[in-house]
């Protein structure tokens, strides 16, 4: 093998974007005859397929990162910036949302009695389960702050706490919203006003449960001593994640639950 000095990590050959590819196509394809066919089957093989991606992915890049040294400094750097241009894109992805919600609010069309919410739909109300789940979200941004300031002088018992109370409320977040969706008087084939709604937060709270699940496997990482005080960019992005989920539902909050009603 040659040796090269360089600081940057050239990846080895790895089988596991094509099959993160392969579960991806599935996935869709399941949900279609999920939808179309009432049959789940391709469905639960997608998730299975990127499950099993996903922990060999992350399996592959823990080595890379805790054991074998390739996070060097300079893909560091790459690395904090490929996650802020990232979060970047996700910003814009749910500024469409925002936009088709204001577009068809604003100025309500003739089709849905020229008001809003159309005529027939009931809206949450904003004071109950809405309210509590901004509460909880808010306390999740506090309890992984926690945990990163806590890592960061290496307080390991303090770090396992504040990460395992972000993954708790994170949990419950995602099951009020769950029961939320199973009390709605109204669905997302509700005119406009149902589309975007259930487009709005449900694109988040899949966005709580992906946040939640990096947080388990930060967490898994910590108790195996896989973070210090000065190298957790794996932590540090996860955090960042979720002050990305925080202050996206801020925005749903006041401006779907409470300005949309």
């Amino acid at each position: 093998m040659s040796h090269s000095n360089h600081p940057f990590h050239l990846v080895t050959f790895s089988p596991w974007p094509i099959t993160g590819a392969i579960g991806a196509f599935s996935l869709t394809s399941g949900m279609i005859k999920w939808f179309h066919q009432i049959n789940l089957s391709l469905f639960m093989l997608s998730v299975l397929i990127i499950i099993l991606t996903m922990i060999q992915w992350w399996r592959d890049i823990t080595r890379e990162g805790t054991f074998q040294g390739c996070h060097t400094l300079s893909v560091n750097y790459g690395l904090r910036w490929g996650m802020i241009l990232f979060i970047i894109s996700e910003i814009f992805f749910f500024i469409s949302f925002f936009w088709a919600f204001f577009h068809s609010s604003l100025s309500p069309a003739i089709d849905i009695g020229c008001q809003w919410p159309p005529s027939g739909i009931y809206p949450f109300n904003p004071l109950q389960i809405p309210l509590l789940n901004t509460a909880i979200l808010l306390a999740s941004g506090i309890t992984v702050t926690w945990a990163h300031h806590s890592l960061m002088e290496n307080n390991h018992s303090q770090t396992t706490q504040g990460l395992f109370f972000t993954i708790m409320l994170g949990i419950y977040f995602t099951i009020l919203q769950a029961y939320e969706y199973l009390e709605a008087s109204f669905t997302i084939a509700d005119a406009v006003y149902g589309s975007t709604f259930f487009m709005a937060t449900g694109f988040h709270g899949l966005h709580v449960i992906i946040g939640t699940t990096f947080l388990m496997i930060c967490l898994l990482r910590h108790i195996s001593c896989h973070f210090s005080s000065s190298h957790h960019f794996g932590f540090e992005a996860a955090a960042w994640y979720w002050h990305f989920v925080d202050v996206v539902w801020l925005f749903l909050y006041i401006s779907i639950y409470w300005w949309g009603n």
